[in-house]
């Protein structure tokens, strides 16, 4: 059944389980859940594909199932073949879905990469608890003039999805991010770690509001609050492998430099993330790509142990 629907995923033609997820969902093993906007908007052709094939099998040397979330020609697709991953990787029509343009694509035949809010959707509406990403949105520098604050936060507030990421994104207003986490009830946890990540950072200025330091007491917090009914997911915040991170005091020049352009350009709205992605990538000469690669693989692997722990 579709999670919470009331309705037989088979029912829905629209929507296609790739069958090792279906298989795996059945027997009631572990999957992981990945995002494709990494793939559509958030890496270069080939390093993107080159990622994605990558974590995948992390995912399932950890003794888990991936599953990676889009929408292809009109179709939600829960898992993705290799072939299908490289096409998605190769595409230049492809739209950044969010909660409020899902439906629009799979109605209109369009194809698209799925963000942090849209990914939680697919992974709850097909029954799977954990979720693997990069970094999450949040609410952007000037938001009390903007109002730019991602649909990201209000899905975790609503979905019972786990969340692994390396914080919210560098690019973001950190504080206030965690601020409106907390006015909606979103656990926020650090995993090993007393202050938060800030992506390709290990740390903010923040401190973590919650901190664990197992995945097995990750997945007891979990369940612990399903069984109390409490409604939403929760932010895991893996911080960056050491060997890996770019220090925040180097950061901010990076990010304030890139945040200066968008403005001179007038870049706005869901074309704000990307603009600073690429931006930054080519002000470090790449080095933020090696960053978030790091961090991507490094979230996999904790998700999967997480997603084990819950099988289990």
């Amino acid at each position: 059944m579709a999670a919470e629907t009331g309705v037989p995923m088979s029912s829905l033609e629209k929507v296609d389980i790739h069958p090792p997820v279906a298989e795996a969902l059945a027997a009631k093993r572990a999957v992981v859940a990945l995002e494709s906007t990494i793939i559509t908007h958030g890496m270069p052709w080939p390093q993107n594909n080159e990622m994605a094939a990558d974590v995948e099998t992390i995912i399932a040397e950890e003794g888990a199932v991936p599953a990676t979330i889009a929408v292809i020609d009109g179709r939600l697709k829960i898992g993705l073949s290799a072939e299908e991953r490289k096409d998605l990787a190769q595409r230049r029509d492809a739209m950044k879905l969010s909660r409020a343009d899902l439906a629009f694509a799979i109605a209109e035949g369009r194809s698209g990469g799925t963000t942090v809010a849209a990914t939680m959707i697919g992974a709850h509406f097909a029954g799977i608890p954990v979720f693997a990403t990069g970094g999450i949105g949040g609410v952007h520098k000037g938001a009390e003039a903007s109002f730019d604050i991602s649909s990201d936060l209000e899905e975790l507030a609503r979905t019972p999805v786990i969340v692994v990421s390396a914080g919210p994104k560098a690019i973001l207003d950190i504080p206030k991010t965690l601020e409106v986490l907390e006015t909606r009830g979103v656990p926020v946890v650090g995993y090993k770690a007393r202050m938060m990540p800030a992506f390709w950072s290990r740390e903010s200025n923040c401190r973590a509001p919650l901190q664990l330091d197992t995945p097995e007491a990750i997945a007891r917090f979990h369940q612990t609050r399903a069984t109390l009914g409490l409604a939403g997911g929760m932010l895991i915040g893996n911080p960056v492998p050491a060997e890996a991170e770019i220090p925040a005091d180097e950061m901010i020049q990076y990010i304030t430099r890139a945040q200066s352009d968008a403005r001179v350009e007038g870049i706005r709205g869901k074309a704000v993330t990307p603009y600073l992605l690429d931006r930054i990538l080519k002000i470090t000469h790449g080095r933020s790509l090696e960053t978030n690669i790091a961090l991507v693989k490094n979230n996999a692997r904790l998700a999967a142990r997480i997603a084990t722990a819950l099988a289990g």
